[in-house]
């Protein structure tokens, strides 16, 4: 598997380091390398990559900026000589940060954590045409595991709140709808709400904020479901 990637870094030695690690590393496919942060910024827009290595402190734009302003964001690699910076990475959902000057042994290290996690998305998309098939006004309807947003329960119906289609209502209970559906896949969350785990944008005060916007509330029952999410 190849990994394209891109680096923004506004120190030249910076970008000779990760240009030459890169060689070094055949899963890795240096594509370009930006000294100026809004130009690589713009690369990004037309040119999506898999990953981006990009340093924080920089004039022209914070690197913790731009990865906040990307609208499709690759898997990124904060290099940075600003020990400081760490969390705000983390927060940014950066899959790891490389403390400059850093060695080839821990730049390696960071590559296998993206082909990991690449792997990882390859297997999600391969299930990403799983289904299921449930009655709905008199005939089985094909339910794709990947359109749904989240499944709640009303009142004698169960409804799958779907992404661009109608909302679908079946008469099947919602724990009965919750034995069809894969369980790594999906978690209930609530009495009345079964969610896909892909969904899940955060998780606080009691409430679970899905990627689509909707906030739904965590029952006390079903709060070590929750708790296993993010062990």
């Amino acid at each position: 598997m190849k990994i394209r990637c891109i680096a923004i870094d506004d120190e030249p030695w910076a970008l000779a380091l990760i240009e030459k690690y890169a060689k070094q590393l055949p899963q890795l496919e240096l594509v370009a390398t930006f000294e100026d942060a809004i130009a690589g910024s713009e690369f990004l827009r037309k040119y999506p990559v898999d990953l981006l290595f990009l340093d924080i402190n920089m004039p022209d734009m914070n690197g913790l900026t731009l990865a906040n302003s990307l609208t499709i964001k690759p898997f990124i690699v904060f290099t940075t000589a600003y020990k400081k910076f760490a969390y705000e990475g983390f927060e940014l959902e950066a899959i790891d940060y490389l403390l400059k000057p850093f060695e080839l042994e821990r730049f390696q290290k960071a590559v296998d954590k993206v082909e990991k996690a690449m792997q990882a998305q390859q297997l999600s998309k391969k299930s990403s045409d799983a289904s299921i098939f449930v009655w709905s006004e008199h005939q089985q309807v094909k339910v794709v595991l990947s359109d749904i947003k989240f499944i709640e329960s009303k009142k004698d119906y169960t409804c799958f709140h779907l992404y661009d289609k109608p909302k679908l209502l079946t008469l099947l209970p919602l724990k009965k709808t919750e034995e069809l559906l894969p369980p790594n896949d999906f978690v209930r969350v609530h009495r009345s709400y079964i969610i896909p785990v892909k969904e899940i944008k955060k998780i606080a005060s009691r409430k679970v904020v899905l990627l689509s916007g909707e906030e739904l509330p965590i029952g006390r029952l079903y709060a070590d479901n929750v708790e296993a999410l993010l062990k």
